[in-house]
């Protein structure tokens, strides 16, 4: 928060990519939030580009904690332009917590949690179904991952061959098989989700491709093992517009990053990693950390449509 107040005090006339820096976001989505909604650079000092002033940095700190809070972009957006930024304390300007709504009785993670314990696979697929128009989004964040969540607290004594977790897993798997195939993506932008070779594919990775799904992007996770020069073959062949690599490991191997900062850097690669694990990202202008899931989808859209995409709802792309 310190670092916050400091940073929205500081001197006016910052660039894009200071700014960018700063939040933790990628120069593309700076632009996208100035083209879609306003928030853009208010200094234009004679003869230069246009800069950010401190109000400007202030609005997008709100911007930047109320999606990552979960507030959808465009609502977010609303509210820190009509936050009060001058003559006071960042820290009275932005919320601590934004409320998001909670779903409703039948999809509380409750029921799918016991369904799980119980091995009951059929009960649980029915309770994580998606279902025609459902929204990926609220059904990973409200419903799977504090149901995961939940199962990770519990000690469970189990049979050989009866693991709650991966009834959990294949009901979700299944849910997300199911609502992807309404929404088409040829001739869209490709992007990779990447997993660090020897770990698991997180349950996370497939929630997120499923959401781009449905933004219209044609995204694919990429499994098994994976060297830098292969990833850099895959971008390649792809022609992907952005990367995602995803790992649950406190120290997982982000060799294939680097690897693809050095050779891609055109590409935007977006990182979600513990805490734990932050220090091991290569440094490069074309590598973003992002820290939870609804950040981690808006930013990739903010990124694709600076490259000119359109989704499959008919406009630009959804950030």
């Amino acid at each position: 928060m310190a670092e916050d107040e400091q940073a929205a005090h500081l001197a006016p006339a910052l660039t894009v990519a200071a700014v960018a820096r700063r939040l933790g976001v990628a120069p593309a989505t700076l632009r996208t939030w100035d083209r879609r909604y306003g928030l853009g650079p208010s200094e234009h000092p004679a003869g230069s580009h246009r800069r950010y002033g401190a109000e400007d940095l202030a609005r997008l700190l709100v911007m930047r904690r109320l999606t990552i809070d979960g507030v959808a972009p465009g609502e977010a957006a609303r509210i820190a332009l009509a936050t009060e930024v001058s003559g006071g304390s960042l820290l009275d300007a932005v919320p601590d917590r934004v409320a998001v709504p909670a779903p409703s009785a039948s999809r509380t993670p409750g029921p799918v949690v016991d369904a799980a314990l119980a091995g009951d696979g059929d009960g649980c697929a029915a309770l994580l179904r998606i279902g025609a128009g459902g929204d990926v989004v609220s059904w990973w964040t409200a419903l799977v991952e504090p149901a995961l969540e939940a199962l990770s607290r519990r000690t469970v004594i189990d049979r050989p061959g009866a693991d709650a977790e991966t009834v959990l897993r294949a009901a979700a798997l299944g849910a997300l098989r199911d609502v992807t195939p309404d929404h088409e993506t040829t001739g869209q932008p490709v992007v990779l989700v990447l997993v660090p070779s020897g770990a698991p594919r997180p349950l996370l990775a497939h929630a997120l491709a499923a959401a781009l799904v449905q933004h219209g992007v044609d995204a694919r996770v990429v499994g098994g093992p994976l060297s830098g020069r292969h990833a850099v073959e895959l971008v390649a062949m792809t022609r992907a517009g952005a990367l995602v690599t995803v790992s649950q490991q406190q120290v997982p191997d982000l060799a294939p990053v680097a690897r693809l900062a050095e050779d891609r850097p055109e590409v935007p690669h977006f990182v979600m990693v513990p805490d734990s694990a932050a220090e091991l990202l290569p440094l490069g202008r074309s590598v973003h950390r992002a820290r939870t899931f609804t950040g981690l989808l808006h930013e990739v859209l903010a990124a694709l449509g600076e490259s000119g995409g359109t989704s499959s709802h008919g406009g630009r792309f959804l950030g």
